[in-house]
């Protein structure tokens, strides 16, 4: 109680602004040995039940961390300002070297969690991993021995799963107009989910068992995140709305028969920001309720204006629509600190998965994998 006799008002939750200082410990939640670790973010959360997780997955380069940034709502302009998120520098793009390393946790006063992840298809992350002979240094699969190349192949197929099962909200964001790499990822990251739930089915009972997963509610469907596909380093002359509704229509083609097609039946309560992608506000594909977002290049000065759109706006209408979509429900009510603590449990059963365990070896027997 106060001096006064009124009641002490619950305290601020905290936010995690920029990365902690640097003192020797880690600050990710996935450590560069491939390891998920709790312990540093989980002071930041609450009890609160009231969170949305938004994670974002790409190619080195395509503006991950920018976009994260933007959500997030930093402003870059302030002088002495932090971002939350370390975009990649002059001198990494020089070198050829990645910022993020596994995944890198900020969370927002609105209490959104952010998760921004290593690049997957990067050679600066397989040329940490992989030794002399080929081998790979890390344990992507629990007790499994791999070439570094097949293991980097499957890091990011499951950091995409990870992001699947534990998001609201999953950012896929590929390069141009052109790259499909990332398309066809998610498609078997979608294969390759079945079976893992959301982290509000986690049993706390019977932790030696691998399989640690209530069942599903009766008549509930697999739970899997709401993706926005987002083409970063656009050419003003491919933004076009002849363009956009190509690309509308094969990303609809590309996920035809996937689950991130939600039947009428279950809606994940997504609304519909007045843009969809770009300055092409009026086209609706009703076969898909898949976002699709072109970004156009980030000009170095102001000496050519955009035909459509500009690179700010674009990012502008990016957080519009995050902020402005619920994302499908989790099966049960879940605080913000039993999500961390579950996630880490989701993380070893995807490790562990027998499924992509069996699509590990389809890919080492089909593949010129130099085996361990």
């Amino acid at each position: 109680m106060a001096a006064d006799g009124s009641a002490n008002p619950s305290p601020a939750p905290k936010i995690l602004l920029a990365k902690p200082g640097r003192g020797g410990a880690d600050e990710e939640l996935l450590y560069d040995t491939w390891d998920f670790q709790i312990d540093r973010f989980l002071p930041f959360l609450t009890d609160n039940a009231e969170f949305t997780v938004v994670g974002v997955i790409g190619p080195p380069g395509v503006g991950k961390s920018t976009i994260l940034n933007e959500i997030y709502g930093s402003d870059s302009s302030s002088p002495g300002m932090l971002a939350p998120f370390g975009v990649e520098s002059e001198e990494t793009r020089a070198m050829a070297r990645h910022c993020t390393v596994g995944i890198e946790p900020r969370i927002s006063s609105e209490r959104i969690i952010l998760l921004d992840t290593q690049p997957v298809f990067s050679p600066s992350v397989l040329a940490e991993m992989i030794r002399p002979d080929g081998s790979c240094t890390l344990s992507v699969f629990s007790g499994e021995s791999l070439s570094a190349e097949l293991a980097h192949e499957v890091m990011s197929i499951q950091l995409g799963i990870l992001l699947a099962s534990i998001c609201h909200i999953i950012i896929v964001v590929s390069n141009g107009v052109r790259d499909a790499s990332m398309w066809r990822l998610m498609s078997t990251v979608d294969l390759l989910k079945h079976g893992i739930p959301d982290p509000s089915c986690v049993m706390h009972s019977h932790p030696q068992s691998s399989g640690n997963f209530d069942k599903l509610p009766l008549g509930g469907e697999e739970y899997i995140a709401t993706p926005m596909f987002i083409h970063t380093g656009v050419r003003d002359r491919d933004i076009t709305p002849h363009n956009f509704l190509k690309m509308k229509k094969a990303l609809a083609e590309c996920f035809r028969s996937s689950s991130f097609i939600r039947s009428e039946g279950h809606k994940d309560g997504v609304k519909e920001s007045q843009s969809t992608a770009t300055a092409f506000e009026n086209l609706r594909d009703s076969n898909t309720d898949l976002k699709l977002f072109l970004v156009p290049s980030q000009g170095k000065d102001d000496s050519s204006r955009p035909l459509y759109e500009s690179y700010i706006c674009a990012l502008w209408k990016i957080r519009d629509q995050v902020l402005s979509m619920s994302g499908p429900s989790f099966s049960r009510t879940v605080s913000e600190r039993d999500w961390l603590k579950n996630s880490a449990k989701i993380w070893e059963f995807i490790k562990n998965s027998p499924t992509i365990g069996d699509y590990c070896t389809t890919l080492e027997s089909s593949y010129p994998f130099r085996k361990s």
